[in-house]
């Protein structure tokens, strides 16, 4: 998986390359789809969700240039893989799940896997702003647009990773420039599982 679906392709930081070699991401699938946990593909998690395919996880985790001691918000902890790769870059990573059994199972999980990880239960549209100033923040379904109180969680010069879109998206980057100054760029066309709660309700 690394050789060809990573190294192959565009990632080339090594604290991810070795990140996702450490993180064993048969422990983050359901038992029935372990013997694929290596494909480079989505699969199916509990309560309706998926765990994102290793290339796109190692993108993100790419695009936003974390570094050891980086304090990180993930929207959307699902299994906790992503949120687990993070960590094993030496993250301080804080983690909210809107499905309560996720954000369940996922603390138990990464727990027992020895990753240090804060994951709260609840609705992520309006952050975490207790822990704030973020170096990076991670949402891993998409909204239609970006929850306004998000990119404001950023550090100057931290970057907030997203899919967004409905039918379909694309993954951006935005950065922090400055109280009101962000730069935003679109990467690659992607599909994730849309961001649900006050991200689909009208403003």
């Amino acid at each position: 998986m690394i050789d060809e679906d990573l190294l192959g392709r565009d990632i080339d930081d090594k604290a991810v390359l070795r990140a996702v070699r450490n993180v064993p991401r048969h422990e983050f699938v359901l038992a029935k789809h372990r013997e694929r946990a290596y494909d480079d593909v989505a699969l199916p998690i509990e309560a309706g969700q998926s765990i994102s395919q290793p290339y796109i996880v190692a993108l993100m985790s790419q695009l936003a240039a974390i570094k050891p001691g980086d304090r990180v918000l993930e929207v959307g902890t699902g299994s906790g893989y992503q949120a687990a790769v993070l960590a094993e870059m030496g993250a301080q990573v804080y983690s909210i799940e809107i499905v309560e059994s996720l954000a369940d199972s996922a603390r138990r999980r990464l727990s027992r896997l020895g990753y240090h990880v804060h994951v709260r239960h609840g609705d992520a549209f309006a952050g975490w702003p207790e822990h704030a100033p973020y170096d990076a923040i991670l949402v891993t379904a998409a909204p239609p647009m970006i929850p306004e109180p998000l990119p404001r969680q950023l550090r100057l010069g931290g970057r907030l990773i997203a899919p967004v879109g409905e039918q379909y998206q694309d993954l951006i980057v935005v950065t922090r420039h400055g109280e009101d100054a962000f730069e935003t760029r679109s990467v690659i066309p992607v599909q994730f599982v849309p961001m649900t709660g006050q991200a689909q309700r009208p403003s």
